[in-house]
């Protein structure tokens, strides 16, 4: 796995826990998410499946793309479908995607890249593999969350950002133990790249084996941790965490994840994305690529859509095809 790495992470900045760490957060919940298949056909594992959206708040939708190993012809993406109300961020860990959109953004991601969109009022956009990895083939493996926007920013401009490997903020703790990828947000006096409109904060974490990892989180953000490979526990009570586990944290300022000693050899660390995020409390109204607040909004997202009010396909887009109902 990847992503960002560094030979040593002693030379890292070190994560300051002394300040915030009175109250453990207790751990809500441990659920395992549905696998399943997006896009033309990609396999995904649902991570916030079965959990309440009143507990993943500013949170609508968490997807793990992959781990797959795709054969030369196999590597799948998405055809151009429409988005409005919220926000898409897609990490990738391992292999390549290439995004475009109706506003111009656009990119390829590898190897610890981010791409941000803002849909706010409503985008086009697609998400493939270059052809190059098609007649190649090869590992496949990200994820895509899907970050809500109040009401009030419902129907704010789309923007992209493309966030590098590089501008990411690299922590470590105290032993050296863990490597900190920030992504978005603040961590201890420390500031990620992504700019957020609705405040989170978003890290990718590998423990290695036997490591514990402590971070102080502010008392009015959720907390949620989500285990992308290895074994290990959640909380200060430990309670079991392997690949596919999503743990809700309860109130408190402080997030606590350790690392098993003994690792498969297949994934010989531990590897979380850790999300919280200011709870939005506002009605929910979801269908397919719309993120609304009333079921008129929905219907009216649906209709511009069909009027060619959302943006359209540049000239030279990706493939041709358009999909109303495509989530990703």
């Amino acid at each position: 796995m990847p992503a960002v790495s560094v030979a040593s992470t002693l030379t890292l900045p070190l994560l300051d826990v002394t300040a915030a760490r009175t109250l453990d957060r207790p751990v809500k919940s441990v659920t395992t998410g549905p696998t399943g298949f997006e896009g033309e056909g990609f396999p995904v594992r649902r991570a916030f499946g079965g959990v309440d959206l009143t507990e993943t708040d500013p949170f609508i939708h968490l997807d793990q793309m992959g781990e797959v190993e795709y054969a030369p012809g196999e590597p799948k993406g998405t055809p151009w479908h429409p988005h409005r109300g919220f926000e898409t961020v897609t990490y990738m860990i391992d292999g390549t995607l290439r995004h475009q959109d109706s506003h111009g953004g656009g990119g390829v991601i590898t190897d610890g890249d981010t791409q941000w969109m803002t849909a706010g009022s409503g985008i086009l956009h697609i998400e493939a593999p270059p052809e190059e990895l098609v007649v190649s083939g090869g590992l496949f493996h990200g994820f895509q969350l899907w970050v809500n926007l109040p009401r009030s920013d419902k129907f704010l401009a789309p923007r992209y950002q493309d966030l590098r490997a590089d501008s990411v903020t690299l922590l470590t703790t105290h032993d050296g133990g863990v490597l900190i990828r920030l992504i978005a947000g603040e961590l201890a006096d420390h500031q990620g790249p992504g700019s957020t409109h609705t405040p989170i904060t978003m890290f990718h974490a590998t423990l290695s084996p036997g490591a514990r990892l402590e971070v102080p989180w502010r008392r009015d953000f959720n907390a949620l941790a989500y285990v992308l490979n290895g074994t290990g526990s959640f909380g200060a009570e430990r309670r079991p965490a392997q690949m596919g586990n999503l743990a809700v944290f309860g109130s408190g300022d402080t997030i606590t994840i350790s690392a098993e000693e003994q690792q498969e050899t297949r994934s010989p660390t531990m590897d979380v994305l850790v999300l919280g995020g200011l709870p939005i409390r506002e009605p929910i109204a979801w269908a397919g690529p719309f993120v609304m607040n009333t079921r008129a909004e929905l219907v009216q997202a649906y209709d511009d859509y069909q009027a060619g009010r959302l943006g359209s396909i540049p000239h030279d887009g990706i493939g041709n095809q358009e999909s109303p109902v495509a989530g990703s």
